[in-house]
């Protein structure tokens, strides 16, 4: 193989992930330009795929924008972007709509959409499909789209080598096709990220390992700002028995009455919420953690016996089926559960229009951070997050990136460097670290924090040593992305002494008036440095 050899294309629209919002920009901007949609996998893999839960919307009668709104900023804890939950909850409802007109079935009964609840939720308002396969259907559905649509080419099985960026201006990407074996050059007016969030990078997480953080990465090494690292919602209930592969077990489980129960088989979240088992997810998840803690047990237990068959076998099949190749009936056996990191609240910091501080690109779903969540994500605004994100992006691609910019030559010759082809001795060491990193910040950096934890983790994280890396080797460059984001996430965690939302610190138990502030990084001549801002 040509070692310089890359195949050059254009395009208006670079799409980077095939998610919801991936899915989603793709089609919208369709109706503008020629669009390249990039996914590693197929575009059926996904994290959005394997939402269970559903969409957040007020279009109950009995809900309203201002009540979402409000249960959005109480679960963010003070750190919302009041902004952009506006504009989410807003502009969610219209997108939601949309989609129905569109054709998209969500379950109904007799007298309407079949609304649910979850925690933190103060009003029915999560639209489901397919019972708790919410994601599948939405995905599914939009795939169909993208499928048929003749302005959209699909690079599947793709890996993204770097966003071609001077640290002002984005002008497409490098990236590496298994199936042609080559790398090709998507040179673009406007590029997307839409890559999907990191908790992948944990060890028990309710995400596939696939889901490492690529975006954050591509982002941070082009130039662009990326915050609320320490920021990670563990979900409370992820299936967690020994020998058997770990699975979410939906919260609108929770949500129609499902109970947690100790090994005593005794409910226990009263002593932690008034709110019972619909507390939002990082108290419930915290009550879970402590609970096994204080009992030296591996996982407490969801009981549904208590519910009709009927609702569970129906409403929860997807959640019924896996469990009985586990071999427990959920009609009749408790289901063990611990939590497990589920959801990424930072990511490539983004105004309320989606743009970043580089010029050209733009991110939209769960690799970026408009500031919707706060110190943690209300359940079920992920998927409504994505929708009216990756619109934006679209809509200020068209006003801001109106022509092809020229790729500077030293861009170019720096692709033509990168070599695709790894020695064995190299992808073993990045399998071997992998699975280090993953499990040092899944020890040291999950649930509950401490100084002594995290700079334990930090001194390990910094073991991994860059000179031994070369920056022009593909395996090599994805170990140093790995080791950049278990830092941020471990160093924003040790800045930040208080505990809010998500963040948890035992040594900082309680929220600080001080702490109503983000911690920022961007990389600098090769070194990741930290600033605090307001918004």
């Amino acid at each position: 193989m040509n070692k310089s050899k890359i195949q050059e294309m254009e395009t208006d629209f670079l799409i980077i992930g095939s998610g919801l919002s991936g899915l989603y920009a793709a089609i919208y901007a369709s109706n503008f330009g020629k669009v390249s949609l990039i996914t590693k996998s197929s575009i059926q893999e996904s994290n959005s795929y394997w939402a269970q839960g559903g969409i957040a919307a007020a279009i109950n009668d009995d809900d309203s924008i201002e009540i979402h709104k409000q249960d959005t900023l109480s679960v963010g804890c003070g750190l919302n972007n009041v902004g952009a939950v506006d504009v989410m909850v807003s502009e969610g409802t219209k997108r939601v709509l949309e989609l129905i007109e569109q054709g998209m079935e969500f379950d109904r009964v007799e007298s309407g959409f079949d609304f649910g609840i979850e925690g933190g939720h103060s009003r029915r308002r999560i639209l489901h499909a397919l019972g708790n396969e919410t994601g599948k259907a939405v995905v599914d559905f939009l795939c169909k789209e993208v499928q048929k649509n003749n302005k959209i080419s699909i690079y599947e099985n793709s890996f993204v080598i770097d966003l071609f960026s001077n640290s002002k201006t984005c002008f497409g990407c490098l990236l590496f096709s298994d199936k042609k074996k080559n790398k090709i050059s998507i040179h673009s007016k406007a590029t997307i990220l839409a890559t999907g969030g990191g908790c992948g990078l944990y060890s028990q997480s309710s995400n596939p390992s696939s889901t490492s953080g690529d975006g954050i990465a591509l982002g941070l090494n082009a130039g662009a700002t990326v915050r609320d690292m320490e920021f990670i919602q563990f979900h409370p209930t992820v299936f967690s028995k020994d020998g058997a592969q770990n699975f979410l077990i939906s919260e609108a489980i929770r949500g129609e009455g499902g109970q947690l129960v100790n090994h005593s088989k005794v409910r226990f979240m009263e002593n932690y919420s008034k709110q019972l088992e619909l507390a939002p997810r990082d108290v419930v998840a915290k009550a879970i953690f402590n609970e096994m803690r204080t009992n030296g047990e591996k996982n407490v237990f969801l009981s549904l016996k208590h519910l009709k068959s009927s609702l569970i076998k129906n409403r929860f099949k997807n959640t019924f089926e896996l469990c009985l190749r586990e071999g427990l009936d959920i009609t009749k056996d408790d289901i063990p559960v611990s939590p497990a990191a589920h959801y990424m609240i930072g990511g490539v910091k983004t105004n309320t229009f989606s743009e970043t501080n580089i010029k050209n690109l733009y991110a939209c779903g769960e690799v970026a951070c408009a500031g919707a969540h706060g110190a943690n994500r209300l359940a079920s605004n992920s998927l409504l997050e994505c929708l009216v994100f990756a619109k934006r992006a679209v809509d200020s691609a068209l006003r801001l990136s109106k022509k092809l910019e020229q790729i500077p030559p030293n861009l170019i010759e720096k692709a033509k460097k990168c070599s695709l082809i790894s020695s064995d001795k190299k992808v073993e060491r990045y399998l071997s670290y992998r699975i280090s990193l993953s499990q040092i910040i899944n020890n040291y950096v999950g649930i509950l924090r401490n100084k002594k934890d995290l700079l334990l983790a930090l001194n390990e994280i910094s073991s991994i040593k860059r000179t031994n890396l070369d920056e022009f080797d593909l395996i090599d460059k994805r170990l140093m992305n790995l080791k950049s984001l278990t830092y941020l996430i471990t160093k924003s965690a040790l800045l930040r002494e208080e505990s809010r939302g998500s963040h948890v610190r035992e040594d900082f138990s309680t929220q600080s008036a001080k702490w109503i502030k983000h911690i920022s990084w961007k990389l600098n001549d090769g070194t990741l440095r930290f600033s605090y801002s307001k918004q």
